[in-house]
């Protein structure tokens, strides 16, 4: 029997060279994968499953304290458990302090089981008895860091919990076919060709009943599930209360990638907004009222709709929507709290260093001060300072999202912006990162900028670059909700509710570029591309100097150079930072069962079990007849990565979480962009670099198919 992974070693940026296919037989993986699956499934349901719900029946944590390694952690959570827990039923959010500390002790249940078997005999009992929003954050985040489950592939989130991701008329719909149609033969809705026998969903974004504002043209962006997966499971591998020493975030450098991950969000979301003639991101100001309002055509899986923002809200007003409570009903001053946390950060970035609890400093201009600067801003436990900077994202999701006041802690109804999965569907976000962005380009502004020395690469030149024409299309995307449904026992273990959602999705044809390098021996290389802007929304050129923040990490990778003349060719494909579509549930389960049952092998790309941005956004949807972009090309010296750890790359195929491996070398992130620009030349002229300006052009999907059967 053998378990094939496809080992296409790919995490945030990649990982140092290329590395070959694996293949591991590994019986016992297939089993826990098979299992860790069925956990996944039906979750606001009980499970149905015998041998889950006999576990759950007659498992009992007091009575296997020992059977965790640090027991004070079960005892903990058991006595809390007698207390009363957040009830199944109820919404679950982590930006509620209360909630957030049920998760955290479920999640260190879960990690300190000191077997696996400990940790599934605690999943499926929590499965059945824990609130299920808690059960299924604390136990991805338990998956991704305990060392016995890496490698075990998450289901696609907007498969586990489709409320988060599809409208609510779409799970209207879902609900009314199965209570009125299930069952019947519905011969328009078979695919023969992918074997799909059940009931088929067209879904609409957001702005198709209501458009509140221009902003929600921008919806098949903002609302894409693979956009809104990636920022989800971004914060399943790097949760903001996770203390960083315990699982060596600091080989992550996780303060400089926090603020890299929003850094290249805002961008992109700016080359989209191009295409579409929009220009800036706006900035607002707390004292005036906030313009963009928010319908988010979505409802929690109890019926309960999400928070609406309307246009020009007045945020000052907040405390009296919220409601005029003391105590310890700290959200309700939110308004006062996100400008005090804001107004500390821009002082400590101006002074250069920040107070430690003891009224140390810690020096901001050094080598590490970035890093410290994003740990601060994140406010997680690496920050010198979480108390007295405060946790500024949690209290400006709640000014913004506009939630109101719950009855109590565990009748709530949190915004899109207090959900990870919705987040990013709400124009608010963007233009509150926007806010934190220019905190950490402040203070990068404090920086020297580059030389031509520092940015040379001696005896280098990049003579070329080529690029296919470049277009991109909408295509049919088509995803399980059958877990939007509730099902019978018998449903349950026949698994013949089948129910799909179709939605368009943006797209890029295929494509290869190719970088012509000069080198005078033979040597490694680093090779950086970035898509930026090269006009304004009104057709203006904008000079790098103005606009590095725009650009997007594109593709970066470790070459090796040959004496003479290279010509290095990579493909759409090869984009490491970039992720396919995830596989789905039920292809994975068939998979795992095929493999175990000796039919097949069970393969999937390895950053499946990491996390990437949609290879899909790998271009702006551009226009008819073409938008102007300009990618700029940089090769560099390769420098080792210092903070990289050792890795058995027999047990673990994937960049694991705390080893550094997903970073290609020891530059910056977003280096050269990192620090200001005074001269574009600088960045022009230098000979390992170069500029390439590429129209993007949309098509119809139909266009294409037509114009591939004539050159046929």
């Amino acid at each position: 029997m053998r378990f094939a992974v496809v080992a296409l070693l790919a995490g945030l940026c990649a990982l140092a060279g290329s590395h070959p296919q694996q293949q591991i037989t590994d019986k016992q993986f297939l089993e826990r994968q098979r299992d860790i699956l069925r956990l996944f499934r039906y979750v606001n349901q009980p499970t149905y499953y015998k041998d889950q719900v006999e576990i759950a029946q007659s498992y009992d944590i007091s009575e296997h304290y020992n059977d965790y390694s640090n027991p004070q952690v079960a005892k903990h959570y058991y006595q809390i458990y007698q207390y009363g827990l957040l009830p199944r039923g109820q919404v679950f959010s982590i930006f509620y302090q209360e909630q957030l500390q049920q998760a955290i002790a479920l999640y260190r249940l879960f990690y300190y089981a000191k077997d696996y078997q400990t940790f599934y005999n605690t999943a499926v009992w929590a499965r059945q008895h824990v609130n299920e929003g808690v059960y299924l954050y604390s136990l991805s985040v338990a998956i991704v860091h305990r060392p016995d489950t890496y490698g075990i592939v998450l289901p696609p989130i907007y498969e586990v919990y489709p409320y988060y991701f599809y409208n609510n008329e779409v799970i209207q719909q879902a609900y009314r076919y199965k209570q009125q149609y299930y069952g019947q033969q519905r011969q328009q809705n078979q695919d023969e060709h992918s074997g799909f026998n059940g009931y088929t969903i067209n879904a609409n974004y957001s702005g198709y009943y209501l458009n509140l504002n221009p902003e929600q043209s921008l919806s098949y962006f903002t609302e894409d599930v693979g956009l809104n997966s990636f920022y989800y499971y971004y914060n399943i591998y790097y949760p903001y209360w996770l203390g960083g020493q315990e699982f060596n975030y600091q080989n992550d450098r996780r303060g400089e990638l926090f603020y890299y991950i929003y850094q290249q969000l805002l961008a992109r979301y700016y080359l989209e907004r191009l295409s579409n003639g929009f220009g800036e991101i706006e900035y607002f100001n707390y004292e005036v009222p906030f313009q963009t309002g928010y319908y988010p055509s979505l409802q929690y899986s109890n019926g309960l709709p999400f928070p609406t923002r309307p246009n020009y809200a007045n945020l000052y007003e907040y405390f009296y929507n919220y409601g005029q409570r003391y105590g310890n009903n700290r959200y309700a001053y939110s308004y006062t709290r996100v400008q005090d946390y804001e107004r500390r950060i821009r002082d400590a970035i101006d002074r250069g260093y920040v107070y430690s609890p003891d009224g140390q400093r810690v020096n901001l201009n050094s080598q590490e001060g970035l890093n410290v600067l994003g740990n601060l801003i994140e406010s997680n436990p690496d920050s010198p300072n979480t108390q007295y900077y405060g946790a500024l994202q949690v209290y400006a999701r709640h000014l913004l999202g506009y939630s109101y006041q719950p009855l109590n802690k565990y009748q709530i109804v949190p915004s899109a912006l207090e959900q990870y999965e919705t987040s990013l569907r709400d124009p608010a976000f963007y233009q509150f990162y926007k806010r934190v962005v220019l905190y950490f380009q402040q203070y990068q502004s404090n920086l020297p900028a580059y030389t031509p020395e520092d940015l040379t690469f001696q005896g280098v030149q990049v003579t070329n670059v080529e690029f296919d024409r470049l277009v991109t299309y909408f295509d049919y995307f088509y995803s399980d909700l059958s877990n939007a449904v509730y099902v019978t026992p018998e449903e349950y273990d026949s698994d013949r509710v089948q129910v799909r959602a179709r939605q368009y999705r943006l797209n890029h044809k295929a494509f290869t570029y190719k970088i012509y390098v000069k080198s005078n021996e033979e040597q490694q290389a680093s090779v950086r591309i970035y898509i930026g802007p090269e006009y304004d929304e009104y057709g203006r050129y904008i000079n790098i100097s103005q606009n590095r923040q725009n650009f997007v990490q594109f593709d970066h990778f470790r070459y090796s150079l040959k004496s003479g003349e290279n010509v290095i060719e990579r493909n759409s494909r090869q984009n490491y930072f970039y992720q396919n579509d995830r596989t789905s549930y039920r292809e994975l389960y068939q998979r795992v069962l095929g493999a175990l049952n000796g039919n097949g092998q069970f393969s999937v790309e390895a950053n499946e079990a990491y996390f990437g941005f949609p290879r899909r956004f790998l271009l702006p949807k551009g226009t008819y007849g073409g938008y102007d972009y300009q990618f700029y090309v940089i090769v560099s010296p390769y420098v080792p990565y210092q903070g990289q750890q050792q890795v058995d790359t027999s047990k673990y195929y994937y960049p694991r979480v705390g080893s550094g491996a997903q970073y290609i070398d020891n530059y910056p992130l977003g280096y050269p962009f990192n620090r200001p620009i005074y001269y574009e030349q600088v960045y022009n002229n230098i000979p390992n670099a170069y500029v390439y300006n590429a129209k993007i052009y949309h098509r119809d999907v139909e266009d294409i198919n037509a114009s591939n059967s004539v050159r046929e």
